[in-house]
């Protein structure tokens, strides 16, 4: 029976570190008797996020995946209308959009960032486009002031996904707050966790960013986003709810006009909220030793003139959820080559992301190869993503230099 290779530098389950004050929190709320679920440790959890990223709004659920689907629930897309979508990203980042009659168009990166290009944002833009999604790949932020003034002259929403984007900024200002709404993972492989699962949605957008709010708080609490009115008719001989009748809420009182949204049960538990708390608490910490482990990979790739790491603008901070170099297969590297001898040389990888446009049910909705030459030339031929969580030890870190440093070295040889 086959059995799987033993790696010096596996690649880390955990994208963040817990602690003592993690577990002692967790300890505290279940001695406690208060409720588990809709308390203080979460809205505490949010105000501090809302501090943090600097939005109008925050609203913690229980996954990122869960935020996407709310966040474009809000934007009410009809049929015909277009979203523009960035390739590279995990699936979760566009999966509600198959749900939905739309048109959606993907737009090529930024071959050094990895970033959906805004040149090509603004090439694709019609006057049917009414949102676009994008993400800030492996932590680095996309060029956010030249897309959102795209976005702003032709009245069009944007959604920043920031799962990889917590502790990075842009020129000062931070992912979550650099367009109308953010979308956030505390997964288990995230820069921070709430107990291996959990989202935020945050609301930046000032003229609709309270409406949105707090339709994205009824969708995330069971109640369904409606328009609602009041009720011209007495129902069950009554006027109003008794007070006892929890769970009526505007039974009584209204009609519904217009059905939006279904709602959801997407209630972040307090020992979630906790844990995110303290997490917040040591995000800098633990983003250091990201941008630490970061800054001495590339210290080794500076030696070798055919690779390069994703570019790293003046004006951002990178987070490094994700460190990306990429090989130059024009110096006749052959990427695959130098994925493997890592892997033999006990570095375990994985490559993120296959471009979205031509996954199974993207190429069913009409999408093909050749849409996004940069992203596909990056997956198929360059890319190669290798470990800088702060779970990783000295002599892990150690030992992936070592081993990029031995696999380059051999590639040197054979591109001279």
């Amino acid at each position: 029976m086959a059995t799987s290779p033993s790696y010096l530098v596996p690649y880390p389950q955990r994208g963040s570190v817990l602690a003592d004050a993690e577990v002692d929190t967790i300890t505290e709320i279940l001695r406690s008797g208060a409720p588990l679920s809709g308390g203080p440790y979460r809205e505490a959890f949010e105000r501090r996020f809302c501090e943090l990223v600097g939005a109008r709004h925050a609203l913690s659920v229980t996954s990122g995946t869960v935020a996407l689907s709310l966040a474009i629930n809000l934007l009410g897309l009809r049929p015909g209308d277009e979203v523009l979508v960035t390739p590279q990203t995990f699936k979760a980042t566009i999966q509600p959009l198959l749900d939905l009659p739309v048109t959606v168009r993907f737009c090529d990166v930024d071959p050094m960032t990895l970033n959906v290009d805004p040149a090509g944002v603004e090439a694709l833009v019609t006057e049917r486009t009414k949102a676009i999604v994008l993400v800030h790949y492996g932590g680095l932020p996309a060029d956010m002031d030249r897309i959102m003034g795209i976005a702003r002259r032709q009245g069009i929403v944007v959604v920043e996904d920031c799962a990889h984007a917590l502790g990075s900024r842009y020129r000062g200002r931070r992912p979550g707050a650099l367009a109308d709404i953010g979308c956030f993972s505390f997964h288990t492989s995230k820069n921070i966790t709430t107990l291996g699962e959990g989202g935020m949605v945050t609301v930046h957008n000032e003229e609709r960013g309270h409406e949105w709010a707090e339709r994205l708080d009824r969708m995330r609490s069971n109640n369904s986003d409606a328009v609602f009115v009041p009720a011209p008719l007495r129902i069950g001989n009554r006027e109003d709810a008794p007070s006892w009748m929890l769970h009526a809420g505007n039974s009584y009182t209204h009609d519904c006009v217009e059905m939006r949204y279904s709602g959801t049960n997407a209630t972040l538990s307090e020992p979630a909220a906790a844990v995110g708390i303290a997490q917040l608490d040591r995000l800098d910490r633990l983003v250091k030793r990201r941008r630490e482990n970061s800054a001495r990979i590339t210290e080794v790739l500076r030696g070798f003139p055919f690779v390069e790491p994703v570019a790293e603008p003046a004006d951002v901070v990178n987070a490094y959820h994700l460190y990306t170099f990429l090989v130059d297969p024009a110096a006749g590297v052959d990427r695959d080559a130098v994925v493997e001898r890592l892997r033999q040389l006990g570095v375990q990888l994985q490559l993120r992301y296959f471009p979205l446009h031509l996954l199974p049910e993207w190429r069913a909705r009409g999408h093909r190869f050749g849409e996004c030459p940069a992203a596909e030339e990056v997956w198929f031929r360059r890319q190669v993503n290798v470990p800088c969580q702060p779970s990783l030890s000295d002599q892990q870190v150690s030992h992936l230099l070592e081993a990029l440093h031995t696999a380059l070295t051999e590639v040197e040889r054979t591109v001279r």
